[in-house]
């Protein structure tokens, strides 16, 4: 399981996340983003840590994010306690790069939490990434299942940003899932959300989250079953 941080690395949030998953019984790795720049230790979540996470958000090439992920990918792969089933999933800057981590074919499923610059494709050195170019190319279509979870209060990616997200997967017949919830940005950090943690969310969300890693990741289900026959519209 690849565990993707928001700007300020693999801070005590995301390692209780990454704890949690790890607690179902899976291999986590979680990858540190900004590894160019400075060591592997969390940034602090004030205004300094801030602009520096976002400065190297967008000094990072985007095809060091995705080397990051393929060797990422790589390594739990080699390991003798993983079954080679791999699943993604971040938040904030974490959510885009779980969102790109599914375009390797050996990533079966990817849950991406309030993913910013996907709307916008802001990410990497340029801050012009091709997330949704990619996926418009047909380069998500028939590989791994998203889940997508977005706040509608999230300033971040606002409802325009979300509605192009959404439209740009259905078009490209992607299988994913969409959950829209009553919260802000960062609804999951459990220290330092500014006021916007809820738990209760967090919880149901995290819920959904495991059910599609269970499914998809945790087992080998077979093949998908079923025909591209039109639905029959019955009551």
């Amino acid at each position: 399981m690849l565990i993707y941080s928001e700007i300020y690395q693999v801070t005590g949030p995301v390692e209780r996340f990454a704890g949690q998953i790890a607690s179902h019984g899976y291999v986590v790795a979680c990858p540190s983003s900004f590894h160019e720049f400075e060591p592997p230790s969390a940034i602090p979540y004030d205004a300094e840590g801030t602009d520096r996470g976002n400065k190297y958000k967008i000094e990072k090439e985007l095809a060091a994010y995705d080397e990051d992920a393929i060797l990422s990918v790589d390594l739990l792969a080699s390991l003798p306690n993983c079954n080679g089933r791999i699943a993604a999933t971040g938040m904030c800057l974490g959510g885009h790069l779980a969102f790109r981590a599914a375009f390797d074919p050996r990533v079966l499923s990817s849950v991406c939490f309030f993913a910013t610059d996907i709307h916008s494709a802001t990410l990497g050195k340029g801050e012009k990434d091709d997330s949704l170019e990619k996926v418009k190319a047909g380069d998500l279509t028939g590989k791994g299942e998203l889940l997508m979870i977005f706040g509608k209060q999230d300033t971040h990616v606002p409802r325009a940003g979300r509605d192009l997200i959404r439209k740009t997967l259905e078009d490209s017949n992607v299988t994913f899932s969409w959950m829209e919830v009553q919260a802000q940005h960062a609804f999951i950090r459990d220290e330092s959300s500014k006021g916007r943690w809820d738990a209760a969310l967090t919880r149901s969300c995290f819920t959904f989250m495991m059910e599609l890693f269970e499914r998809t990741a945790g087992r080998d289900l077979g093949p998908k079953s079923g025909s591209k026959a039109e639905i029959a519209h019955v009551c």
